[in-house]
């Protein structure tokens, strides 16, 4: 039997950074993961981008930090993420969207959150060449950027190990043993632990894991495409959101990250629930006349490859952080509605403090993101 402080399920993009924070406090942590090695869950299938103009206060402020963190990774840490602060760029071509992003506007500078509204030849710079017919502007925000998922995982995995994080991988959480209101053994393929305190940070698996110890979570994961072109000499900065409906979808986005390759993605409308993630026939199609339509020069791009992963979505979009009533010495990281890669770090650095100092500061998100909501809300960007 294996003994921690704390013991986190889910070497992922949550679980990781948290893992780091942690260890770099004293916390004797143990991760486990049912994968060979870190990362290899959602997060590897993640495009990459991070951004903290969100429509509600407790995703802004989990992001602020994410991006405090992710900034200062090369020059304070040392480890070459690729981040690019290319910020996000909401581009609007009729006046319902114009008024729909305008409005929140407002509601985003209440968080210091630096975004405003560009006209359209400012869109032109930042973009040249995007289809300007109709273009009435678009919210931007600067501040905002993209990073490499597999070079920051990576970072989080060597920092958290220095730390004296110890990792245990291929090893599947199978039971746990309770009294009471405390889980008293996390029993997997491979060995037995105790832990002061369960963090159940498992991504697309939370649901079923919470099903062993009777918890019934909302956390329902569906699944996306991404793509990744052949790298190209730069010619873009933002992050390109485009939140138009169509036909098949609804939201895409896409971006040219620090290697010069365009990185893109599109949501499925209506979703496609289950944990298929085998490539379809429909995606490049779909996705590659609304990326062109857009923006013509994408036309001439070689696509280098495609992939398929999991959104871990609740029913109003926000995820699921919190202790349960049920169990006292539990926390849940789980629900990130395919936003885990943006939310981990900042999320990592709260629970950390909410864990070691007991901290209080963090109520309202713990009020906002609580299992016990009603989920009658819903996220506006998604």
């Amino acid at each position: 039997m294996k003994t921690f402080d704390v013991l986190i399920i889910g070497a992922g993009s949550v679980g990781t950074p948290l893992a780091w924070k942690l260890a770099k406090r004293g916390v004797k942590v143990g991760v486990v993961d049912k994968l060979p090695s870190v990362g290899q869950g959602q997060n590897k299938a993640a495009i990459g981008g991070i951004r903290a103009t969100h429509s509600d206060p407790a995703k802004i402020q989990i992001c602020q930090k994410s991006l405090d963190i992710v900034r200062r990774m090369e020059p304070e840490f040392g480890f070459d993420v690729d981040w690019v602060q290319g910020g996000y760029m909401f581009p609007v071509y009729d006046h319902d969207t114009e008024m729909k992003l305008r409005n929140l506007l407002e509601y985003q500078k209440h968080f210091q959150l630096n975004i405003d509204w560009i006209p359209a030849k400012e869109v032109e710079t930042l973009a040249p060449g995007i289809n300007n017919k109709h273009l009435l502007g678009a919210t931007y925000s600067p501040e905002d950027g993209s990073a490499s998922p597999l070079r920051l995982i990576d970072a989080f995995y060597v920092m958290a190990n220095y730390e004296g994080a110890e990792f245990f991988f291929n090893e599947e959480v199978t039971d746990f043993e309770t009294n009471g209101t405390k889980i008293t053994k996390v029993i997997t393929t491979k060995d037995t632990y105790e832990a002061a305190m369960i963090v159940n940070a498992s991504g697309g698996d939370a649901r079923e894991l919470c099903e062993i110890i009777g918890l019934d979570v909302p956390v329902y994961p569906d699944s996306h495409e991404g793509g990744i072109t052949e790298p190209v000499k730069r010619f873009f900065e933002p992050m390109i959101v485009d939140i138009r409906p169509s036909n098949g979808s609804a939201n895409y986005y896409f971006y040219q990250n620090g290697e010069g390759q365009v990185v893109f993605c599109i949501t499925p409308s209506p979703s496609i629930l289950g944990k298929d993630c085998d490539n379809t026939s429909e995606f490049l199609p779909m996705v590659v006349k609304r990326m062109v339509n857009l923006y013509p020069k994408l036309r001439n791009l070689r696509i280098r490859r495609t992939w398929r992963g999991l959104y871990p979505m609740t029913p109003d979009g926000f995820p699921i952080v919190g202790f349960p009533k049920e169990y006292d010495n539990m926390l849940l990281a789980i629900g990130m509605c395919g936003q885990g890669f943006m939310l981990g770090p900042g999320l990592g650095e709260i629970l950390s403090e909410i864990i070691v100092d007991k901290s209080t500061e963090y109520q309202d998100i713990l009020e906002e993101l609580t299992l016990y909501r009603n989920f009658t809300g819903e996220e506006k960007l998604k």
